[in-house]
């Protein structure tokens, strides 16, 4: 089992930044990668970034592109700048621990374990 728990979340106005991080425990040498997704009111479930984690190559969401950057070290972590207000959501960090594609890294049913959500809202 893998633990997962986010932090940083909050309130921000447009164009401001915020840094996400999420925490691992538990079995995390099962680990092949970590991603974040947000889910906003009334909508499903999308992805925003991964990153694999043995050489730390990285996947983006066309709509955050330039603007977020997924890194990790021991904790991953989602730096968002430029926010936009259809950026607020929950966001959702998560644990892949089976081999897989690196283009899969954008589907969440590939991954095993998800935090609890923290939540990030932006106003306009």
């Amino acid at each position: 089992q893998v633990q997962l728990v986010e932090s940083g979340g909050g309130l921000v106005q447009a164009g401001g930044s915020l840094r996400l991080s999420c925490a691992a425990s538990g079995r995390t040498f099962t680990t092949y990668a970590m991603g974040w997704f947000r889910q906003a009111p009334g909508k499903e479930r999308e992805f925003v970034a991964a990153i694999w984690w043995s050489d730390r190559s990285t996947l983006y969401a066309d709509s955050v592109k330039g603007r977020f950057t997924i890194s990790r070290d021991s904790t991953v972590y989602l730096q968002m700048n430029n926010l936009k207000p259809e950026d607020t959501a929950i966001y959702y960090c998560a644990a892949k621990s089976a081999w897989g594609a690196f283009s899969s890294l954008g589907m969440s049913r590939e991954y095993n374990y998800w935090g609890q959500g923290t939540q990030v809202t932006v106003s306009s």
